[in-house]
């Protein structure tokens, strides 16, 4: 009998888009440091932001993994330290989904989570459970996973979910923007994986890639049926 194919999301950056939890997170870094160094801090971050959006930014294996890094680094060269770094993350995560912090769902994802109803449809994050659910609600997601896991201390971490969620043989999607966190794991472990964002560093090998997620959907919709069809179980990936 063929297990049921797990897919697996992650939040930020891929189910929920924009930088407006990234703004919040360096503003309220900024509000505990000093007024000159919060002005060289958001300096810093607001061009390599911009940066970024223009696409000057290069794929390399030592570019920030996502706005939350680049914020992290910043803030650390303006001279905040691990505290000043977790009170300020934990206050921007309570505005998640607020119009402090917007975010909203890509194109067409509720339409494909319903549509993939008979796979097991899991949220996988590393941020804490602060708003997420009321965040999901506000999209237009609220209802589209069977489960959600938060706090879940990828990459590290994701290997003891992902021998809980996929037992041998069981067919395994996972998809994110971070490569290292979000699929590096899943692929080790023969799991398939699909990458989203601008950015693909020079390690990543996922079976699937595009910008937007939206465009994936074919090519997941096909892999979701070979599934079903007993016929993309699992295999450990080969050494990279």
């Amino acid at each position: 009998m063929t297990q049921t194919p797990v897919i697996v999301f992650d939040f930020d950056g891929t189910v929920a888009l924009g930088h407006g939890p990234v703004r919040a997170f360096a503003r309220e870094v900024a509000r505990r440091l000093p007024l000159d160094a919060a002005e060289r801090m958001l300096a810093e971050f607001d061009g390599a932001l911009a940066a970024d959006e223009a696409g000057a930014r290069e794929s390399t294996a030592d570019a920030p993994l996502d706005g939350y890094d680049l914020v992290q680094r910043t803030a650390a060269a303006a001279g905040a330290d691990e505290s000043v770094l977790a009170e300020a993350y934990t206050a921007s995560r309570w505005l998640l989904g607020t119009a402090e912090a917007p975010v909203a769902a890509p194109r067409g994802l509720a339409e494909f989570l319903a549509a993939a109803a008979s796979a097991h449809r899991v949220l996988v994050t590393n941020a804490p459970a602060i708003r997420v659910r009321e965040t999901l609600e506000a999209i237009g997601l609220g209802d589209s996973f069977d489960r959600i896991i938060t706090s879940a201390g990828k990459p590290d971490g994701f290997a003891r979910i992902l021998d809980e969620l996929a037992p041998e043989g069981t067919a395994m999607l996972s998809i994110g923007d971070i490569w290292h966190n979000d699929l590096a794991p899943a692929r080790e472990r023969g799991h398939r994986t699909a990458l989203v964002g601008r950015h693909t560093p020079p390690a990543a090998a996922p079976d699937f890639r595009a910008e937007l997620l939206e465009e994936l959907f074919p090519a997941l919709t096909s892999w979701l049926d070979s599934a079903l069809a007993g016929e993309q179980a699992s295999t450990p990936a080969p050494a990279v």
